[in-house]
């Protein structure tokens, strides 16, 4: 036992940090990009751990790793003390976002691209020059997923379906208005018959139906569709050069009157605002850049939407 406790206490413990990557994100790859390492620096330190532990770890099954009854026995107090050493750490050391170098992915839809974005990025030159931002789109089904394996840092969108490990803060209700050409004979005035017997422009990436044809369709009211389109700035510069009303989630369409020769009217029926959320993994609360990322996320949304005439 006592060659077993001196070879132990030899053991780097930025293994086990790569230990619990490992098996809290389900591969080496995943791993790497939570830890910002490269993949091969991931896999000789989980060789290291084989060797000093003297188990395989981790057997492959598909395209996951999936952990030993050792690495599942001994998980629960690994983790316990790394959260332990990372509190303690954090608490002496002080943060520096000037210091960072690292990416930062988010999932984004394009309307929340063009209102938050701008401000983000001005913030991030200012305070954290070295970091770099990436805006994804992704398929409200693989949020969960993204976040979990470290492709994705944050996600913003719309009531996810997703696991306890997934924490989220609201940010924002999302209303509608309705975007028209500026001489629009409904530019003045717009109630509901209008709104109905009018025809319309749609967005959705895959051609599906909208979600809002879907509600007024629940409530026997239904519009003509004549087109349908992939991005919200496209259908309201289809709508700038037409007769087609296209409607679009307020703050976008605010920011789209300033661009485009669009006048805007309140949508005549009555729809309940849609709550949009920030997503990410449970196992970023205790990072400090995360979190100091996160903030700024949250306040270049907010502030975007407090800016916007209402």
């Amino acid at each position: 036992m006592g060659m077993t406790m001196e070879r132990d206490s030899r053991i780097d413990l930025n293994l086990f940090r790569v230990l619990d990557a490992i098996y809290t994100h389900g591969g080496v790859s995943a791993a790497a990009r939570v830890l910002h390492l490269t993949q091969p620096a991931v896999t000789h330190a989980l060789r290291r751990l084989r060797d000093h532990l003297g188990d395989p770890l981790f057997v492959r099954q598909g395209n996951r790793l999936l952990p030993t009854d050792k690495v599942r026995a001994m998980m629960p107090a690994v983790q316990a003390h790394l959260k332990g050493l990372l509190a303690s750490t954090h608490a002496q050391a002080m943060f520096d976002a000037s210091r960072l170098q690292m990416e930062f992915v988010i999932g984004f839809r394009d309307i929340l691209e063009s209102i938050a974005l701008p401000g983000l990025m001005a913030s991030i030159a200012r305070e954290a020059p070295g970091v770099r931002i990436v805006s994804r789109r992704v398929a409200a089904d693989d949020v969960e997923r993204e976040l979990t394996i470290g492709a994705l840092d944050l996600a913003v969108d719309r009531p996810l379906r997703a696991g306890d490990h997934i924490s989220h803060r609201r940010l924002l209700n999302e209303t509608l208005a309705v975007a028209m050409r500026r001489d629009h004979p409904l530019s003045r005035q717009l109630r509901r018959a209008d709104y109905l017997d009018a025809q319309h422009v749609t967005v959705s990436p895959l051609g599906e139906s909208s979600a809002l044809d879907t509600l007024l369709g629940q409530n026997g009211m239904f519009r003509e569709v004549r087109m349908v389109a992939q991005h919200y700035f496209s259908a309201c510069q289809i709508a700038a050069a037409s007769d087609l009303l296209v409607t679009v989630p307020r703050a976008y369409a605010e920011h789209l009157a300033t661009l485009l020769p669009i006048a805007l009217q309140p949508l005549p029926i009555r729809i309940k605002a849609i709550p949009i959320l920030a997503y990410w993994h449970d196992s970023k609360d205790a990072d400090q850049a995360h979190r100091w990322f996160r903030e700024r996320l949250v306040t270049s949304i907010t502030g975007a939407m407090q800016a916007s005439p209402q």
